[in-house]
């Protein structure tokens, strides 16, 4: 991996070069815009380090051209003019990152390194392969700006909360903050909450002594040890049983843990990502998710959007499956365009997951090796579809929503009803053109009540109407 180095200040150059080669980047240095302009047409370089004042023009002014010979390339800005016009500027040309000097040259090149690897998400989401098996796939609007998320957490320890529906690919996201970021040589350990019996889980998390209860003739050394110095991925959190929570909010604010029936604190250095399918404002109101763990969790958010938001990406992703279960020793199918286009207008309630797990049905069952729209259609007519069983009435679409959501015993009536609210809240406002007051006229509720509720659910009435 080769860094292309635009600086005129000698010293500086020299000390940039020789962290970026402890990095275990190569890095061609050159001083003027004209250089650097023929330097890029010639070769092909992992990222662009540059100054804004250098021997022949502005190197913000002429960033166009360096767009125009490498469009992904990603831009590191360096200056001495500290101003503010300076920082919108920087900005404004959509580079990675900017520097004002004096600046700390360690950050400079992790900044790099972590320019390189979101590099590699957006190459790995034009489908030109799985770098580090970082299966992100999309190439949208809604996904372009969970890529952007990911880099602004990959130089820090903040601690980060993936929203999003079953089956969106949370744990994906969680891998990849990992893998690029600076915890990348420590273990990457993965809870599902919602899997672990509710009398278990602060043994799973935290571990316990021998003799702590019925059961526990030895040591055992929980979640949180084993993750030290890495990442901790909490998923399902909005499963897990309060006391659980308490627990798990000391540990998040004293940085250490206690065994179960153990006396000595244990100092843990973890990064904690957790995840949730839920909405868990609902469930603070109810006293069923505790608020200021909430507030710990939701440092940073990532909303993951569900795949009928992005179906742009469904070809993509469609194909990306295919690859992977010809590995998985499936025979090698392709497919037709008309058939992307057919998978493309299907609702998938079940998002990536069901999409991923029907291709591999599709590569196993099609009898040809191109699939087209013919020899598709089928499979997808027997598909269930949850809209057949809400023509029915809402005892088979309440059915339905239990069997795929699975809410916590005690968070039932919570969740359900945050699911039925939001969009019948959004379908009143859409009639009323996001007027508050007579859409709490049609739903018969006091306004300040519907203003409430519409925060809680994080519901913004314009963006309805836009």
């Amino acid at each position: 991996m080769s860094v292309l180095l635009v600086e005129d200040d000698m010293s500086i150059a020299i000390v940039i070069t020789a962290a970026l080669e402890a990095e275990g980047f190569d890095v061609v240095r050159c001083d003027s815009i004209a250089e650097r302009d023929r330097l890029l047409s010639e070769q092909r370089f992992s990222a662009l380090v540059t100054d804004v004042m250098l021997t022949d023009g502005d190197g913000i002014a002429t960033i166009d051209r360096v767009r125009a010979a490498d469009p992904d390339l990603p831009i590191i800005i360096l200056s001495a003019q500290n101003t503010l016009d300076t920082a919108v500027r920087a900005t404004d040309t959509g580079a990675f990152e900017y520097f004002p000097k004096p600046f700390d040259i360690d950050e400079l090149a992790r900044t790099v390194r972590q320019a390189v690897g979101s590099n590699a998400i957006k190459a790995d989401a034009e489908g030109e392969g799985t770098p580090a098996g970082l299966p992100l796939v999309g190439r949208s609007a809604p996904m372009q700006a969970v890529y952007r998320m990911i880099t602004r957490v990959l130089r820090n320890d903040l601690t980060v909360l993936i929203l999003g529906e079953s089956g969106t690919g949370k744990e994906l996201v969680a891998e990849a903050i990992h893998q690029l970021g600076q915890r990348r040589d420590g273990p990457f350990v993965a809870v599902n909450t919602a899997a672990i019996p509710g009398e278990l889980i602060e043994s799973e998390l935290f571990g316990h002594e021998k003799g702590a209860f019925t059961g526990a003739v030895a040591r055992h050394v929980g979640k949180f040890e084993q993750a030290n110095g890495g990442t901790l991925f909490l998923d399902e959190i909005g499963d897990m049983p309060m006391q659980a929570q308490t627990r798990l909010l000391r540990a998040l604010q004293s940085g250490s843990i206690r065994r179960v029936g153990g006396r000595d604190e244990i100092k843990v250095d973890v990064r904690i990502i957790a995840a949730t399918n839920r909405d868990l404002q609902p469930m603070i109101a109810a006293g069923t998710f505790r608020e200021d763990l909430y507030y710990r969790l939701n440092v940073v958010p990532i909303t993951l959007p569900p795949l009928r938001e992005r179906a742009d990406d469904i070809p993509a992703l469609a194909r990306h499956f295919l690859v992977l279960a010809a590995q998985e020793g499936l025979p090698r199918r392709q497919l037709s365009d008309d058939a992307a286009a057919l998978l493309s207008r299907q609702p998938w309630r079940g998002n990536v997951r069901e999409l991923r797990n029907f291709i591999y049905r599709l590569a196993l069952l099609s009898r040809e090796d191109l699939i087209d729209g013919g020899a598709l259609a089928p499979m997808l007519a027997e598909m269930p579809r949850a809209e057949a069983a809400a023509g029915e009435g809402l005892d088979p679409a309440v059915r339905s929503w239990l069997a795929q959501h699975n809410p916590a015993a005690g968070s039932v009536y919570d969740a359900a009803l945050a699911a039925f609210e939001r969009p019948l809240f959004e379908a009143v406002l859409r009639e009323t053109h996001g007027n508050q007051l007579r859409a709490a006229q049609v739903l018969g509720i006091n306004r300040n009540t519907l203003r409430k509720r519409l925060g809680e659910l994080g519901i913004t009435p314009g963006e309805l109407v836009r």
